[in-house]
């Protein structure tokens, strides 16, 4: 096998991204027979010994791409400081340990809906970076009734920390005295953008769910219940448009 970069086979070994190796590397958590590997380095993992926080990288585990229902309440992250239940707690125990699933993409802790799960650090960056135009659909339930001008602002895009956002897809499903229930159809997805936004339009979010990840429904799958993509699935995903 030829000399690769090792974040490129910390991220096809399914530990992490290839974002998270540079991390690991530049904290000097990354050591290649023995010396403190450099970001940059490369190394053949059929000859070299490669460990991360001392422990040895594995070997490439089997490619896998799961849909999970995630559950509000729990969070998109391998592990949790404050002990709160994460994604890879819904899963079996032979998945959840020695595969390498990390989450592609987040939710917040209180949404809920459709996520991906991946042990491959290239695909997870395929699948996240905007080039890629993997749109998303959101249902969500707002308190109050928007009205017309508050909902063209909300669709022209309303900008976060001075920075412009792009264009929303935006549909009225529902209206109740106390409730609006909304459809958004995003192609960006800023750290608690639809949350944010509906908060500085005065209607802030009561519940939110991803319905959809680009060609992905989420369909009839209960929620913390997960399942594999099939072949035509994985590459209706990864095909770039």
């Amino acid at each position: 096998m030829a000399h690769e970069r090792l974040q490129k086979l910390m991220a096809a070994a399914g530990l992490c991204s290839r974002r998270q190796a540079e991390s690991l590397l530049r904290q000097g958590l990354v050591q290649v027979n023995g010396a403190v590997a450099q970001l940059g380095d490369r190394a053949d993992q059929q000859r070299d010994r490669i460990t991360v926080r001392g422990e040895p990288l594995a070997a490439r585990p089997e490619p896998l791409l799961l849909l999970l229902n995630k559950p509000a309440g729990v969070v998109c992250s391998c592990h949790d400081p404050e002990g709160r239940p994460t994604v890879l707690d819904l899963l079996p125990a032979d998945l959840r340990q020695g595969c390498g699933l990390h989450p592609v993409g987040r939710l917040d802790a209180e949404s809920r809906g459709a996520l991906l799960l991946s042990n491959q650090g290239d695909l997870t960056l395929r699948l996240t970076h905007p080039r890629y135009g993997h749109r998303k659909t959101y249902r969500v339930w707002v308190q109050g009734r928007p009205d017309a001008p508050t909902l063209q602002r909300w669709a022209a895009g309303v900008p976060l920390d001075g920075q412009a956002s792009q264009p929303v897809g935006l549909q009225v499903l529902r209206r109740t005295p106390q409730t609006t229930e909304l459809e958004l159809h995003m192609g960006e997805g800023r750290n608690r953008q639809i949350r944010r936004t509906a908060a500085l339009l005065g209607h802030p979010v009561r519940d939110l769910q991803r319905r959809s990840i680009g060609p992905l429904q989420l369909g009839d799958l209960p929620e913390g219940r997960w399942r594999r993509l099939d072949r035509q699935e994985w590459a209706a995903l990864t095909t770039q448009p």
